[in-house]
């Protein structure tokens, strides 16, 4: 079933397009993240270009997050306040980012600039994330049991001023940490088209020290609200968001997001979480082995 994509300007198989939408469902399902750090890999070996893969990604990661914000709203699992800060500075931080981008696209290094940035990101979280499910796992094969450590914030947070109570996350600190937490999340989503949720987990259970009852909707809050605006930048700065492209992700993500809720209820967590740190690490090594190579066409003239 052939699709032709308007803006990526070429024609692709609309059901491997909706088989990866159906993979970042699956991802979120059993993770609860929104997936876009793979989806836009994924798109780049299918052949769409980096610059409409990140920007129509983002539109998908939106819709992907709808659902998960009215699920933890409903339990009193987001923290509106601290959300509300993570937001403020995550538009800001997209404003920032689509000013990178058009700089970078203007030097022809845009599509250098997101390979390079997705290997760095995957390599990192994959190394941490099997280092984790390694330590994990090793434990229960002895039969030991692991203590876990009291989260507190880092000490970099308790050293900034103007401290404010953030009933929800249980926290006494100042807005300025989620801020630029924020800010560092906005001018991601803006670059590579993720909604962030992969850093802002672990960065908002440890470094701000937040309750983990509110950190997954607390950072979906944060998503939604922040990818619109990424979204809106994209369409009227750089112009890349392919709304076939998105729309066929979100088709596929739907359904898939189904099918992880039902693994996660019988697969082991642990296992879980090595055989998604491996393909991490797998899609890292593709994207640097695909760096090091001399693409078929040199050049690309574009006609405006």
């Amino acid at each position: 079933m052939d699709v032709y994509l308007p803006i990526a300007n070429l024609s692709v198989n609309g059901l491997v397009i909706v088989l990866l939408g159906m993979i970042t469902g699956v991802l979120s399902g059993l993770f609860g993240v929104g997936g876009g750090f793979l989806t836009t890999p994924l798109m780049i070996f299918y052949g769409i270009p980096p610059t409409v893969a990140a920007a129509s990604a983002s539109t998908q990661v939106t819709g992907a997050s709808v659902s998960g914000v009215f699920a933890h709203r409903r339990r009193g699992g987001v923290d509106y306040r601290m959300g509300s800060v993570m937001v403020a500075g995550g538009i800001f931080g997209a404003g920032i980012g689509a000013v990178l981008f058009r700089w970078f696209q203007a030097i022809g290094q845009i599509d250098i600039v997101i390979n390079v940035l997705y290997v760095l990101m995957l390599g990192t979280i994959g190394s941490l994330m099997l280092k984790e499910a390694l330590q994990t796992l090793r434990p229960s094969e002895k039969g030991m049991s692991r203590t876990v450590k009291k989260r507190r914030h880092h000490p970099l947070v308790t050293a900034l001023p103007l401290r404010w109570r953030f009933y929800g996350s249980g926290l006494y600190i100042s807005p300025l940490a989620p801020l630029i937490l924020g800010v560092v999340v906005g001018i991601l989503t803006m670059l590579m088209g993720v909604g962030g949720g992969f850093i802002l987990v672990p960065a908002m259970l440890y470094i701000l020290g937040m309750n983990a009852n509110v950190v997954v909707g607390t950072s979906l809050f944060q998503i939604l609200f922040v990818t619109i605006a990424t979204t809106m930048m994209h369409a009227l700065t750089t112009r890349a968001i392919d709304i076939v492209l998105a729309v066929l992700l979100l088709l596929g993500s739907v359904s898939g997001a189904q099918m992880g809720a039902k693994i996660a209820q019988v697969a082991r967590p642990e296992i879980l979480r090595l055989v998604l740190s491996s393909i991490v690490l797998l899609v890292a090594l593709r994207m640097l082995f695909g760096l090091g190579f001399r693409p078929d066409e040199i050049f690309t003239v574009v006609a405006l």
